[in-house]
């Protein structure tokens, strides 16, 4: 994959110069910064001396020395017929794609297109929100360094959120966990016992039905909401829902979003079955064409309880999630989460503070990303006869219908061509059926998103024509 940077796009990424810097190190020194941000990708090519002196204004000599700089440190290396490349020192680390309930936990093949991972890269500006996290570490290390609920800081930053969103909430409403996975888990832990019916649309996140499922709830697949609300109705009181785990908000895998009246009819069913609407929002701020307008089910249902995460916007290596609970709930959750684990590391804390204070979601730079990506994979439905997908305006995947019931034998066929996918029975409630689905997150580098079309085209070929 031929990954290059232009003069001016490289320019427009640089920070200001500022004065009492030398230019050829504020050049160095903003390459390195692009690439730690993960905003220059592995093997990208430098623009050539000659573009990038016309484009900044500086002589070259600065750029032949900033290069030069890079190289020492690792950061470039000089290719015969390339040019100056970006490098990552030691080289990009394989695997640390989302595991999923049959996937491999062990690190993947660095040339394989891991498809089966709904996360982006980190998002740009994390390193330097980790350097200001550090420096503000002493104040925490002199003390056992347990928070058990999280720190105050980002308990407040993450009330502040609600409240900017409309939804009146207090720090002492939010507890700070090892992800959503694990904020999940200490709802799931302090309010059902073994055989109480949860509702759960399907398809539907497959790690989070199988925390549900370990939680020794009996889980009760109901149709998504917008497609039939009435049923999702008589779902509730045919069984006696105690729960329902819903995502409104860029639903994974379908990336459907609830209207204001969707909110507010299933609201309602949970106010008359006495149920708790478990409200997961980690996609909620993942929108790319236009921001909803819709408020947060919490706003809908004052009495559910709500989990978010930082994976989806800023990083899925930071393992940060939250709960927002009414105080009704709040002291149990709380006591069950202090049996699963003793709180989420202060660092990661920090930086989640520290990116939500300064603006948290998607940057401008991870949507253009995730827009451009999104546009490659829907190739797909030109390369494969039949693929047919709603496009989503917001989260993190395309969620594909196939002329023929072939998924698992795509996932097969895809991996013997380069390509990890999830079968579309994964997503399904009771593990079976969805066999003429197949999900393709475009949480991917847009070049990687074109080979992997390629990839895919090849094996649905291969699979059709064994049909």
């Amino acid at each position: 994959m031929d990954r290059r940077i232009s003069a001016r796009r490289l320019g427009e990424l640089l920070d200001d110069r500022g004065a009492g810097r030398p230019a050829y190190q504020w050049l160095a020194d903003g390459v390195r910064q692009l690439v730690a941000d993960g905003r220059l990708l592995h093997d990208t090519r430098l623009p050539s001396e000659r573009e990038l002196v016309g484009e900044l204004g500086v002589s070259r000599t600065t750029v032949t020395r900033a290069y030069g700089v890079l190289r020492d440190r690792g950061f470039a290396s000089a290719r015969q017929g390339s040019g100056t490349v970006v490098q990552v020192p030691g080289g990009p680390v394989a695997g640390g794609g989302e595991p999923l309930p049959t996937g491999p936990v062990q690190p993947i093949d660095v040339d394989a297109i891991d498809l089966t991972c709904s996360a982006p890269p980190a998002a740009p500006g994390l390193a330097s929100a980790y350097a200001r996290a550090v420096e503000r570490m002493p104040s925490f290390v002199a003390g056992a360094g347990y928070f058990p609920l999280g720190i105050s800081e980002l308990r407040e930053a993450i009330a502040d959120r609600f409240v900017a969103r409309g939804v009146p909430t207090d720090p002492d409403q939010v507890i700070v966990t090892t992800g959503a996975l694990a904020a999940l888990a200490a709802v799931f832990r302090a309010v059902l016992r073994r055989g109480d019916p949860v509702v759960v649309e399907s398809p539907t996140y497959p790690n989070a039905l199988s925390t549900l499922q370990h939680a020794g709830a009996r889980v009760v697949g109901a149709p998504l909401i917008p497609a039939d609300r009435d049923e999702v109705t008589a779902v509730h009181r045919r069984v006696g829902a105690r729960m329902m785990l819903a995502m409104p908000d860029f639903h994974n895998p379908t990336g459907l979003v609830w209207s204001e009246s969707d909110r507010d009819r299933v609201a309602r069913v949970w106010r008359e079955a006495g149920a708790i609407g478990l409200v997961d929002e980690t996609m909620s701020e993942t929108w790319l064409d236009a921001e909803p307008d819709v408020r947060p089910m919490a706003a809908h249902a004052p009495d559910c309880v709500t989990v978010g995460s930082a994976s989806k916007t800023l990083w899925g290596g930071l393992r940060i999630g939250w709960i927002r609970a009414p105080h009704a709930l709040i002291g149990a959750i709380a006591r069950a989460r202090t049996s699963l684990d003793l709180g989420a590391p202060v660092l990661e804390q920090l930086v989640v503070a520290d990116q939500l204070e300064r603006g948290g979601g998607l940057s401008a730079e991870s949507r253009r990303r995730l827009i451009a990506a999104r546009a490659a994979l829907l190739r797909l439905g030109e390369r494969c006869p039949g693929w047919e997908v709603d496009t989503p305006s917001g989260g993190l995947n395309l969620w594909w219908r196939l002329p023929q019931p072939r998924s698992t034998a795509l996932v097969a066929v895809a991996e013997r061509h380069g390509v990890l996918l999830a079968p579309g029975s994964l997503f399904a409630v009771d593990g079976a059926g969805l066999e003429a689905r197949v999900r393709t997150p475009y949480a991917v580098d847009e070049l990687v998103a074109a080979e992997a079309v390629d990839r895919i085209a090849a094996a649905w070929a291969q699979v059709s024509s064994a049909q």
